[in-house]
């Protein structure tokens, strides 16, 4: 049985569960409308096949996790996941950060960002707009009562606007959480999962 990974990397670990995920055939029809299965649906993860089975709560999550991360305007879409890669380092939550890694890379179009990250951390020379996105989610997510007005300050000197801002504290805020369901559900092991 393949050892959990813990080194930090944009290729997308396989997730084993250590709960067992719900079976599509043995669903019941909550759980199924939770997972909003249709014909059109051929793969749904373990990991939300495990969150199936709590069918309340995953129809609750679902809708917040594709607003914050997915919705229109606000935040550019890499931004957000910038966001939350800075997020799933500092809980050393190597699933999360391996998948919005890999999905900032494809919507930048550019790997040496993540790549700085994941070399020098809080270090990473990036520019301004990077740098203020990674820090602010980075000190959200170690200490929330310590993010300040000056924080708020150098996010806006680096140019974003107020619903920017507010995308960015919902996608490090989400990861909080996520990452902490990841680690306890299951582990990254290695080989490419699904992205």
């Amino acid at each position: 049985m393949s050892e959990p990974i813990h080194a930090f990397t944009a290729t997308v670990p396989n997730w084993r569960p250590r709960v067992a995920p719900i079976r599509l055939e043995d669903a019941t029809p909550d759980q199924l409308a939770a997972l909003q299965v249709t014909p059109s649906n051929l793969k749904v993860s373990d990991y939300v096949l495990v969150l199936a089975r709590d069918s309340e709560t995953l129809r609750d999550r679902t809708p917040l996790f594709n607003a914050i991360m997915y919705n229109r305007g606000g935040l550019s879409r890499a931004e957000r996941e910038l966001g939350a890669v800075g997020a799933s380092i500092v809980n050393r939550c190597i699933y999360c950060a391996a998948v919005h890694a890999s999905r900032y890379n494809q919507l930048a179009k550019d790997v040496t960002v993540i790549e700085r990250i994941f070399a020098d951390g809080e270090a990473a020379e990036l520019n301004l707009r990077q740098s203020a996105i990674f820090n602010f989610a980075v000190k959200l997510s170690k200490s929330p009562p310590e993010a300040s007005a000056a924080d708020m300050a150098a996010l806006s000197a680096a140019g974003l606007g107020p619903e920017e801002v507010l995308d960015l504290i919902l996608s490090a805020a989400l990861f909080g959480w996520a990452n902490r369901l990841m680690h306890t559900l299951g582990d990254p092991i290695e080989g490419d999962g699904p992205a």
